[in-house]
């Protein structure tokens, strides 16, 4: 009688699209990475950052002119942020009023349809800005300066990626299949979204305006912004999980990269390390020709590996210096995760109250 060794044992099998495009990812980010570092850029891990969100996105590689917009979606915010900095110093509450429309505007932008790459760049350009200009201005156009140069050259990556990895020729016969697109989400539940995201956003960004430290946490902006811009896609009710479990997924990847570039300090080593880590998060990523369930958490879990560990790696300091700094932004990234995740169970609380009392 034969035995049947494969019984209750399934392959697991990566649909074709979906590992060309994970390997595009690990590639263009890797690559991304490696150029920006060896520019020796001040802030050099923005640039994978901003190719990492382009590339986790089952999309065609933009056009100059999407790219362009892709640029002044990021600078333009900057440049309302510097308007901004007059109030911040002189009327500071007229400041925040106008801070906190501006930032329910970039998270409505994105709750109710709008392209997640432009919402993130719009909230990440004006949060930056408007914290660390509130307390230091001179570190300004240095900071407009990193971002717009990490921005171009992220882009550029995009494109090379795409054109040293191009998506496979469709099949006519799934071209006919497709499902509709889903229809865009009600207007009551993206304000519902884009002010969650504003309450998890906000009362850092306040905290941010008046510590005399701020321009060192410029990459915790970074994440809380992107923490926001997480609120607004994710169902309530795993947003709180969603959050804690990108930052931890994301501390975990950091942890082991930093000590292996404790044995091992090479530039070869740490792209390939990016390299092998978007491998394993870019499959959270994509699904067949679709978005995996869950691509939210698994992209979030990237770049918060990437904005931990960059800055250390780009500062170049060596020894404890560096290491503190590595351990410090890891626990920040701790604290800020568990408060977002209490923030929208408490915004989630009131808001299911609301609902009941007007039903």
């Amino acid at each position: 009688m034969p035995i049947e060794t494969t019984a209750g044992v399934a392959p697991v099998t990566i649909h074709p699209l979906a590992a060309r495009r994970i390997l595009r990812f690990a590639f263009g980010t890797a690559l991304s990475l490696a150029f920006s570092q060896a520019a020796n850029w001040p802030m050099g891990f923005i640039a994978p950052v901003f190719t990492a969100l382009i590339l986790s996105l089952p999309l065609p590689p933009p056009k100059l002119r999407q790219g362009i917009m892709f640029v002044v979606a990021l600078l333009a915010p900057m440049a309302v942020g510097v308007l901004m900095l007059p109030f911040m110093h002189h009327a500071r509450w007229a400041g925040i009023l106008l801070v906190t429309v501006s930032l329910y505007y970039s998270f409505y932008y994105t709750a109710k349809g709008g392209s997640p790459v432009m919402g993130t760049f719009m909230t990440v350009g004006l949060t930056v800005i408007v914290t660390i200009g509130s307390v230091n201005i001179d570190v300004i156009f240095l900071l407009v300066q990193s971002l717009g140069l990490g921005a171009v050259s992220g882009l550029a990556f995009v494109w090379i990626a795409h054109a040293l990895m191009p998506d496979p020729p469709p099949d006519p016969a799934l071209a006919i299949a497709k499902p509709a697109p889903p229809p865009p989400p009600l207007l009551a539940e993206a304000r519902s979204n884009a002010r969650r995201a504003l309450l998890i956003v906000l009362p850092v960004a306040l905290l941010f305006m008046y510590m005399s430290g701020s321009p060192a946490y410029t990459v915790v902006m970074i994440k809380v912004a992107s923490m926001g811009q997480q609120a607004t896609s994710d169902h309530s009710r795993t947003m709180g999980r969603s959050l804690l479990a990108s930052t931890v997924w994301g501390g975990i990847g950091a942890v082991i990269g930093w000590n292996l570039l404790n044995v091992w300090p090479s530039l070869l080593i740490y792209t390939l390390f990016i390299g092998l880590a978007g491998l394993v998060y870019g499959r959270g990523f994509f699904r067949g020709p679709d978005l995996h369930p869950n691509y939210s958490m698994w992209s979030y879990a990237f770049i918060t590996l990437i904005v931990i560990l960059g800055p250390s790696v780009t500062a170049g300091e060596g020894g404890t210096g560096a290491g503190a700094a590595f351990w410090t932004r890891l626990s920040l990234f701790a604290i800020i995760a568990v408060y977002g995740s209490t923030a929208v169970a408490v915004y989630d609380a009131f808001a299911g109250r609301s609902k009941k009392a007007t039903d």
